[in-house]
């Protein structure tokens, strides 16, 4: 069976002298492996190997899923992804390895999310765009983290800012301390932190950017990092393990 999707490339290395694996993202069919056969020709079917971040039309052959799917077409989409221009700035493309990463790590092989694929193509254009990256790492940062928390949501691990766990006090400014906890993945007000042995103290306006990601639009650099510290945290919890790309994203 043919299946015919809009897709991008979170993965890519090489098979054979000619051919790659490819792991692509798709809006329909969600993370699928392909080998690409004779990629790496001089007339490759595909007009060349296939890059990290090419995004286009595919058409692949997905007989069993229990081995590799055939890439049969690839026909590139202008205005999506350009990963000449990603490279042009280390940590913008640092930045977008990290969420292809966590893409391939949380989802699972024709697990479709097409709202998560729409959230990556944004990220991408977003994060190319922006006028002068190499000056605006927070900007560029704060994307990431608004991708970070629709990824979370998409695979239902985001956990709840809007109240305590365990109270359901509503958060807001008048709270004299604020912590988290893993265990129970939400905001814990003081008087019931004690409860919570595996709680960590959270500063407030990092508390308001994790509860409000438009709040780190306009926040400080120091401020947008501390939410990232946060992310990484919880992502490293959830996953048992900090993703690759995690020292490069907070090293900066």
């Amino acid at each position: 069976m043919l299946t015919n999707d809009c897709a991008i490339c979170i993965r890519e290395v090489d098979y054979s002298e000619t051919s790659q694996i490819v792991t692509f993202f798709a809006r329909n069919s969600g993370k699928v492996g392909v080998i690409a056969k004779g990629a790496k020709r001089q007339r490759s079917p595909f007009g060349g190997p296939i890059e990290m971040f090419s995004c286009g039309n595919i058409v692949f052959s997905d007989s069993t899923r229990e081995k590799l799917a055939t890439l049969i077409e690839f026909e590139p989409l202008a205005g999506i992804a350009d990963s000449s221009v990603l490279s042009k700035d280390l940590f913008v493309l640092n930045c977008s390895i990290f969420a292809a990463e966590l893409i391939n790590l949380f989802t699972r092989e024709y697990d479709p999310h097409p709202g998560l694929f729409d959230s990556f193509v944004k990220l991408l254009q977003d994060i190319t765009n922006l006028h002068s990256p190499g000056e605006a790492k927070g900007q560029v940062l704060t994307r990431l983290i608004s991708f970070q928390i629709n990824l979370l949501k998409e695979i239902g691990l985001c956990p709840a800012f809007e109240t305590c766990v365990n109270c359901s006090a509503p958060f807001n400014d008048r709270w004299p301390e604020i912590y988290f906890s893993f265990n129970a993945k939400g905001l814990i007000c003081r008087d019931c932190q004690g409860a919570f042995p595996d709680k960590i103290r959270i500063k407030k306006q990092a508390a308001k950017g994790l509860a409000d990601a438009q709040f780190l639009i306009s926040s400080e650099d120091k401020i947008v990092k501390q939410v990232e510290d946060f992310w990484v945290r919880y992502i490293t919890d959830i996953l048992g393990r900090a993703p690759r790309m995690v020292k490069y994203i907070l090293n900066w």
